[in-house]
């Protein structure tokens, strides 16, 4: 039986961002199944005390410079988004209910989120930007924001974001290959390897 990496993510995570570019490939050529788990990355750090990188202006700084470092090694586009952080709770509910109730659409969800987010580096934190993106996408925003306001997606996505912190999780992109944890979007071939054991 194969190998499965859940990746526990937040769209306004660049990191998320970042692997999110490289598992799935990596996770085929390892014969792996990939389960997205959408989490809240604000309910996981009011949980456990953490904060974005961005909250120390060195820390912020060194990080900007490490995700262009790492999206010119993965060879895809990146653009810090000087409207950071976004609120992603709308966003992270509407990723939770196209994965439940239309699975077959949520790369298409991700791709237009993550590309708005961290390629076009818009302000997603505009209810008529994000709309005009769903749009784009082929979504209707209305049918979008009914899903995000639907009391079982609400319970799904706090209940994937209590997982997360039961099991270690302390912040974005946090990737599982059965009990081993690997943070972050810089453990690509750590993941590949326990993939391989």
């Amino acid at each position: 039986m194969g190998k499965t990496v859940e990746f526990f993510f937040d769209v306004g995570s660049p990191a998320s961002y970042l692997a999110w570019t490289q598992l799935p490939r990596l996770c085929e050529a390892a014969g792996a199944e990939l389960v997205y788990k959408p989490m809240l990355l604000g309910g996981v750090y009011q949980a456990t005390g953490n904060a974005s990188p961005g909250a120390i202006p060195a820390k912020g700084r060194y990080t900007v410079r490490d995700y262009e470092r790492h999206a010119r090694k993965y060879g895809v586009p990146y653009l810090n988004n000087p409207h950071f952080p976004i609120i992603t709770l709308f966003l992270m509910r509407a990723v939770t209910g196209v994965q439940l109730r239309e699975p077959e659409r949520l790369q298409d969800l991700l791709a237009a989120v993550f590309k708005a987010m961290w390629i076009d580096a818009l302000d997603l934190n505009q209810p008529a930007l994000t709309a005009k993106t769903l749009a784009d996408a082929g979504f209707s925003p209305e049918a979008v924001q009914a899903l995000a306001a639907d009391s079982e997606v609400k319970a799904v996505l706090k209940a994937t974001t209590d997982e997360a912190v039961a099991r270690g999780v302390f912040g974005a992109p946090t990737s599982f290959v059965g009990d081993e944890m690997f943070f972050g979007q810089d453990r690509m071939d750590m993941i590949r390897e326990e993939l391989a054991r």
